[in-house]
């Protein structure tokens, strides 16, 4: 995989940062892409590999900002994709967000992670723990002394896991009190048609993990039903073998936060949706109505919370007067968006939203707009999957052991 330049780019379409590996390529080849944002409905809608004459462009969308790799040769697009999640991961761990302006203030050390991170278009160090070896993360102190000394950000020494079979960490970690958190989280993709039936639902879940254990620990995670797992991307440091054997992650974990493994669940499995909803909306010239009935279904005897419903209107829509049973309403004028925020589903509060609409004269919406649902329930992964037992060998001290189950919804969308 080559790359040959990096750009980077805010929501109003502002270059705000470039980066090159050798030539440098310039900045009208973005135009390909800015053209592909103009026919696209939304963000999600670009197409994450433009071809040009002479470059290929693969992008990706993430906490509002765009990141554009430029290349000259075909090579395999969702290896570009994955290191441009990693540079993304790796600037919300030094900066705390990853965000035009944090990018912006340490303009410096970007460069240089990027610079680490790529060798001649090659990845090379994408993993926190050697990074931060040699790139120390940003701080007040750090900041005020390299500008009286004229230092940089970068280590003269090299990183003590960088020539080692487990580069991922480095060596001498030591803690007062060791402990392991993982987080079991499921986001639920769906796609529901008017009556109710699910036409499409999925389960996109990973285990993120915060390791702060002393010396060099070798774990195992074993899970109650393993056979869930059957589409997995795992950390480098899983041992695949015994995972194929034995269904059992056996590894030597990295320090600090790191995911794990992600994995899909799709439409061979049952995926249970904990919501229904059920819209009505009928259009007239110059008028209209809708009513959207919201209750718990398969909940598993879980709460659901931070129920909200995003409603985006037609372009023709010139007001909407929402009124609820339960919850808050409110309507954007500028961005014709109705919101239902509604907290916790109660099984026996009867939740509806219904409202009066005013449009252009004259004018009736093609089609009736997607509903898009937000919710999360704590403890709980609707998949079924449940981790069975956390063990460590290698050291003799017992970590503090600690798991939590969340479920959230992904792109959950209702089709009037």
């Amino acid at each position: 995989m080559t790359i040959n330049s990096l750009f980077m780019i805010n929501q109003s379409g502002e270059i705000f940062m470039e980066k090159h590996w050798g030539s440098v390529v310039g900045r009208s080849v973005c135009d390909y892409f800015f053209e592909a944002q103009a026919k696209a409905s939304g963000p999600a809608d670009i197409p994450p590999v433009i071809s040009t004459p002479h470059y290929y462009l693969v992008s990706i969308f993430r906490n509002h900002l765009y990141f554009v790799a430029v290349l000259q040769k075909e090579v395999p697009p969702l290896f570009v994709v994955e290191f441009l999640h990693r540079i993304m991961d790796i600037f919300t761990e030094y900066f705390s967000e990853c965000s035009e302006h944090r990018i912006k203030d340490n303009y410096v050390v970007v460069y240089e992670l990027l610079e680490e991170m790529l060798d001649n278009g090659f990845p090379q160090a994408t993993e926190s723990n050697i990074l931060k070896e040699l790139i120390k993360p940003p701080s007040i102190v750090r900041n005020v002394v390299n500008t009286l000394t004229g230092d940089s950000h970068v280590s003269s020494t090299l990183p003590t896991g960088q020539l080692s079979n487990i580069p991922w960490r480095r060596t001498g970690v030591k803690y007062t009190s060791n402990e392991i958190f993982l987080d079991l989280i499921e986001e639920v993709d769906a796609i529901i048609d008017k009556s109710g039936t699910t036409v499409v639902a999925e389960i996109q879940g990973k285990i993120q993990a915060n390791s702060k254990l002393s010396g060099m620990p070798d774990l195992t995670l074993s899970f109650v039903n393993p056979r869930l797992l059957d589409d997995v991307s795992f950390h480098p440091c899983i041992r695949f073998k015994r995972w194929e054997s034995e269904k059992v992650l056996s590894f030597v974990p990295p320090d600090g936060h790191f995911r794990l493994l992600s994995y899909q669940i799709g439409s061979q499995h049952m995926v249970s949706l904990p919501v229904y909803v059920t819209p009505q909306f009928s259009f007239a010239e110059g008028t209209g109505k809708f009513t959207i009935k919201l209750g718990p279904k398969q909940t598993m005897g879980k709460v659901v919370e931070d129920v909200k419903l995003t409603i985006p209107m037609p372009k023709c829509v010139i007001n909407v007067n929402p009124t609820c049973t339960y919850g808050t309403p409110v309507y954007d004028p500028v961005n014709r968006v109705v919101t239902w925020n509604i907290g916790k589903l109660l099984p026996q509060k009867y939740m509806s939203l219904s409202g009066s609409v005013t449009l252009t004269s004259g004018e009736v919406p093609e089609s009736n707009p997607t509903i898009l649902v937000d919710f999360k329930m704590a403890q709980c992964a609707l998949s079924g999957l449940r981790v069975n037992r956390l063990d460590i060998y290698g050291e003799k001290y017992k970590p503090f052991k600690g798991i939590k189950y969340i479920t959230r919804a992904g792109k959950f969308q209702v089709r009037c």
